[in-house]
């Protein structure tokens, strides 16, 4: 993977990504954590940041959570922005919408309830 990643990005990538998602496991978090690296040590040898987008398997607000953190320590905070970090999980915009109700109103409600101010 390591290698790949340096490929694709001495090749012009402007992100690198995990597969479409539809192949379990997909975005693991060791996985990811091997993705930052890769993105960080080239623009430490180069100067030139590459983005990165995980997909598949990070179904929770919990998931996206471990995933900013591994991002924030081993990327840094420079990631932390979409135009260099994206989440390519459908599944999880469900999970934020559900967290955003229960926010909202104190309870959750199931997915074809939830409304969007």
């Amino acid at each position: 993977m390591r290698r790949a990643s340096w490929l694709a990005m001495l090749a012009g990538a402007d992100f690198i990504k995990t597969s479409t998602g539809k192949v379990q496991p997909a975005a693991t978090l060791p996985l990811v954590t091997l993705m930052l690296e890769a993105v960080r040590d080239f623009r430490e040898a180069t100067g030139r940041q590459v983005g990165v987008k995980p997909a598949g398997g990070i179904r929770t607000s919990k998931d996206a959570i471990s995933h900013l953190v591994v991002v924030s320590e081993v990327a840094g905070d420079d990631w932390l922005d979409p135009d260099w970090f994206r989440f390519g999980a459908s599944t999880l915009l469900n999970d934020l919408l559900l967290q955003r109700q229960k926010l909202a109103t104190g309870r959750y409600s199931g997915p074809d309830y939830v409304t969007v101010d």
